[in-house]
This record gives structure tokens, sequence and C-alpha cells, in this order.
């Protein structure tokens, strides 16, 4: 038996024969030509079906694994019709008087260089796609088939890397998983693979070997391990972790489409948690019935300056759409504390989780806020947004935010851009301060939603980012649940309803006492949506 460990991209056991990807192989020779109207014109005709091939597979992942993830095909799409990418070719072939084949590998390797030269780690990630977009156009001009040979039966393939457009081109039916030698956890291929549901591991190294070809083999996509010839023991255990998986998995998916409702008739929205646009796809495929965080900051925390107005814009919109008139909560921003830009130029504090940060930066430095909510309130007119609000600590912080609410909005008016003027307007509870103002905040806006891991630090005066004080550290203590049952009394009260964004929404033990809470709402990280459905069927509801 070998051993290969690797890095994991997605966790679950396949076992079968080993397939390794072969590409066709293509040799690119410099051939001098007479013609160079006539090559130019060929390239472009290769290009053009290219294009065509590209919208294709853009189809079929969109059907396959969502819009965000099919998104990699469009932009694929953009490449071959970028002027400074065709420009080089075809100066090359005019001045070269050479064959589109060679100007097509020169230029490839010349963007190639050129993304991965760069410091942005997203522009490197650009060198792959150039390379992927460039051998469809090769292979079109040498007449080269692409893809994989047809599968006899169900098999793990083997590759030294798998780019997207071969990815999604897999015969979902016979791949077991996959295995490759190289790759990043974070490329296109590996969301793909999350979203696909195939088990995968990457970053294999040279000890793939493609002498393994054909033999059996197991992988543990739990701890990233590629079991070559697997002897009889660590067979025995592959096979009982797979049954494990599959049946949990075979139980979950029965669930899709299912209500979120007690044995007694009670129903709660089950919404999902996310950082950023990419994540969309996988809060779709497990079934949630919207999102109830978005954590905004992630614009801020992987930009380089602040974002702009139509960066936000965009991406909110483009959330929005692919929820299809589902629920969507976006926090504005959370900056501060352990989440910190260097652009914002803030001071270093003593304390940070007590200092300024969240709504304290926004109504301080309102430039800020008010190119946020301008984005927000103009991409609500292409879904259901709602906006909800950090770290509220007072009554008067509502009026201040509402103030530059009303700014917003004339100027928008002013402007002639189109936005929605009645947007769900929420609060964080996660102070013990607004705990226990709960019942006047509620007369102020529509929805309370929970913040349980600030809530709990605050509460109980204990860093959660200290680790000495784990032991100490209990998100089940009675003054907390003391403090949600009273926030969700209030907002009741008033008419609102209550949610819990929070770690704690995903505490399964916990479920049937926030049930007789009488909250309207859990949002959990989306691989957390079908197990929490599962235990919500299994809950009573006493009234």
């Amino acid at each position: 038996m070998i051993t290969i460990s690797g890095k994991s991209v997605f966790g679950g056991v396949s076992i079968g024969k080993l397939l390794f990807y072969k590409r066709n192989e293509k040799v690119i020779k410099r051939v001098h030509v007479d013609d160079v109207d006539a090559e130019w014109d060929r390239f472009q005709q290769a290009k053009d079906t290219a294009v065509s091939q590209l919208k294709g597979l853009y189809d079929k992942a969109l059907e396959d694994v969502g819009e965000a993830n099919a998104m990699i095909f469009e932009i694929h799409q953009m490449m071959l019709e970028d002027l400074d990418y065709l420009e080089s070719i075809e100066n090359i072939i005019r001045t070269q008087e050479v064959n589109a084949e060679f100007a097509v590998a020169t230029t490839s390797d010349n963007f190639q260089k050129m993304f991965a030269a760069m410091d942005d780690a997203y522009m490197q990630g650009r060198a792959a796609d150039v390379k992927d977009v460039s051998e469809r156009v090769l292979d079109i001009l040498c007449g080269v088939n692409d893809g994989m040979k047809a599968m006899d039966e169900p098999c793990i393939i083997a590759a030294d890397d798998l780019a997207p457009s071969e990815t999604v081109q897999l015969d979902k039916s016979k791949v077991l998983g996959f295995a490759t030698m190289y790759g990043s956890s974070n490329s296109h291929t590996a969301i793909l693979a999350r979203t696909m549901n195939i088990p995968a591991v990457i970053g294999l190294g040279e000890a793939l070997l493609p002498e393994y070809d054909g033999k059996i083999a197991a992988i543990d996509g739990f701890t990233g391990k590629l079991y070559i010839e697997p002897d009889d023991e660590t067979m025995a255990e592959m096979k009982e972790k797979r049954a494990k998986d599959l049946e949990q998995k075979a139980l979950l998916e029965q669930l899709k489409g299912k209500e979120n409702v007690t044995k007694s008739g009670r129903k709660i929205n089950v919404y999902a948690n996310i950082g950023n646009v990419s994540d969309v796809g996988t809060v779709l495929k497990n079934d949630a019935g919207g999102i109830g965080l978005f954590r905004s900051e992630f614009l801020y925390l992987e930009n380089t300056d602040f974002p702009t107005e139509e960066q936000q814009f965009s991406v909110y919109k483009q959330v929005a759409e692919n929820m299809a008139g589902k629920k969507v909560i976006i926090r504005t921003l959370d900056i501060g504390a352990d989440k910190q830009v260097d652009y914002f130029g803030l001071d270093k504090e003593e304390n940070p989780a007590l200092g300024y940060r969240a709504i304290r930066i926004c109504l301080t430095r309102p430039e800020i806020f008010k190119t946020q909510l301008r984005a927000l309130y103009r991409a609500a007119m292409f879904g259901n947004i709602s906006i909800m609000f950090p770290m509220i600590i007072s009554v008067d912080e509502i009026h201040q935010i509402k103030a530059i609410i009303n700014e917003v909005k004339e100027e928008l008016k002013t402007e002639g851009i189109p936005f929605r003027d009645d947007v769900e307007l929420g609060v964080m509870i996660e102070t013990p301060a607004s705990v226990m103002i709960s019942r006047e905040l509620a007369k102020e806006v529509d929805f309370f939603s929970v913040g349980t891991n600030d809530l709990t630090q605050y509460t109980l005066a204990i860093d959660r980012q200290n680790a000495k004080l784990d032991r100490f550290y209990d998100p089940h203590h009675p003054a907390i649940l003391a403090m949600i049952k009273m926030a969700a009394e209030n907002a009741h009260a008033e008419g609102a309803w209550i949610g819990i964004c929070g770690e704690l929404g995903a505490d399964l033990e916990l479920t049937q006492e926030f049930l007789d809470m009488g909250l309207d709402e859990l949002s959990v990280s989306p691989s957390m949506v079908l197990p929490l459905r599962k235990r919500i069927r299994e809950c009573e509801y006493k009234t």
C-alpha cells in the first residue's frame, strides 16, 4: 500500500480505479505563412468556436453548480474578447508572418508570465485562466478534441491539475472523486468540486505517478489522504467511513424542498450566513430559505482601498438576483475588533472589542457609511434586500442612522437614480445594552438578529479570541439564553420578528429551546441548513 498526503478540497470517501486524465497532445510549431489575412481569419473562426463552447459550458455549469460558480466561463469568454490579448495575437501573425497556433501559444505564455509576476493573489490566479482559454483555442486550431476520454466505469480521476472547463465537463455519474498533484483550495476547480459534491484531494505532488493508472485507490477527503492499493485493514476502514458518510448525506438530501416545521406545525425560517458572492451557490445547493447574514465587511477586507459605490452595488445586486426574491439580509460593515483593515487608519487600541468598531465607525465617518447605503438602496431594486446594523447600544444611534438614510434617499432622488424606498431595517442584538432596551429598539426597526458570538463575550466578560479562557467560555450560560428570550419577547411585543445569526443558531442541542422562545428565524453556515431542518422537524413546539 502506498499512502500519499495532500490537502482536502471536499470531504467524503471514494474507492475505485484511478484514471489519469490524459489531454490530447499537440505540438505547436512556428510555421511561415504567406497570407496573413487568411491566418488572422482562421484564428477569429477558432476564437468564435471557443466562445460558443464556453457559452455551452456556462449553461451546463449554471444548471449543475449555480450562477456564482458558472461565472468563470463568462470570464473566459471576456478574456477571448480582451483587446490586449487579441492585439498581441494579431500583431505576431502580421509582423512575424507566422501561423495562428504559434501566435496564440506565444501570447498565452507572455500573459501567463505577466499575471504570475503580479503581487495581487487574484491577478496571479488569472494566469491559469489565460492558459485554459488559450489551450481551448489551440485545440480548435489543431483539430484536437478536448476533454476526457469516455469512461467505461466509475473511477477516481487523477491529474497534474484540472482546469475549470475540464472539471465541469466530467460525467458526474462516473466520477467517484479526483486527486491532483497541484492546485489550490481557493481555485475555481476547488470551488466547483465542493459545489458538485465530488470528494477531492489536491496538492499530492510528484508522488502521484502516472504508473498508478488503473490501480485500485481510496480517497479520504476528510483527512486529505490518497491510498494506492490499500491493504485489507485500510480498505475496511474506508468502506465503513464511506457508508456512514453516504447514509448521512442521503438522509439529509431527502429533506430538500421540505418545510422547516415542527411535529406540532410550528414553522421557522432557516437562512444561511455568507461572506461573499461566491458563497451563494452553496446557499442554493443546501436549500436555504434565504441569506440571514451577508458579512459585507469582507468587501472591505479583500480590498486594498475603500470599495466604491459601484463595486458594492454590483455585488449586492448579484446576490439579490441570484437569490431570486428570497430574503437577503446584508449587515453594514463590521470593521474593527478582530477585523482590521489598514486603509481605514484605525488607531491601535488596548481592547479593540470594546473600541472603535462597526456602527461607531459608520456614524463618525458618514462618507463611508453613505457610500454603502447608496449601493444597498440601489441594489434593493433587484431583489428582497434587508439592511442590518451591528453593535447597536442606543435608540439615539437608530435615529442617527435614519437621518443619514434620509439624506441618502434625497441625494438619489435628486440625481435621478432608482432605489427602493421601503427596505426592511433591522439591528443586531449583540450587547447587553441592546437586550435591556430591546423593547424600545423594536419600536424603531422591523427585525432583530441576535449575534450570539459577541453577546456571549460581552455578557460573560470573556475575550472569545483568548484560548486560555476556553474552559470559561460557555455559550449555553443561563444568562445568554435569558437575554435571547427577553429580546424575543420584546420584539414580538412591538410587532418585530427576531432571528439568530451567531454560531449558536446551529447548536442542535438548543433548537428546541429556541423554538420555545418563539424565534422566527435561524441563520447558519450553508452546510448546517439541512441538519438544522432535520432537527426542527423532530421538535415539538410548546405554545
